[in-house]
């Protein structure tokens, strides 16, 4: 692939980046050196590789629901500031 200015003026405007000439004749070599190590990547074989989403295996994060006491309404209710008809009662929204 030839990188040159025009290549590297195209991504640009794909990124919505305003590059000036002095900046794309600064950027042309590194961008060279970027997509050249990406070309080694794609040298790998990993024809026997499964694709993965996560470089650990992730555990479940959640635990099994099991059944347990629950507080009583008045209990839940007992460290409320102000309540009304055994509901939460809070500040007016309007």
């Amino acid at each position: 692939m030839k990188v040159d200015e025009a290549l590297l003026g195209q991504v640009a405007r794909v990124a919505r980046l305003a590059l000036a000439k002095e900046e794309k004749e600064r950027f042309v070599p590194q961008f060279k050196e970027i997509l050249g190590s990406f070309q080694k990547l794609s040298a790998v074989d990993t024809s026997r590789v499964e694709p993965c989403f996560h470089p650990v295996a992730l555990q479940g994060g959640l635990r099994e629901d099991k059944p347990g006491i629950c507080l009583s309404q008045e209990e839940a209710l007992s460290n409320v500031r102000d309540s009304k008809d055994g509901f939460i009662k809070g500040p007016r929204a309007v």
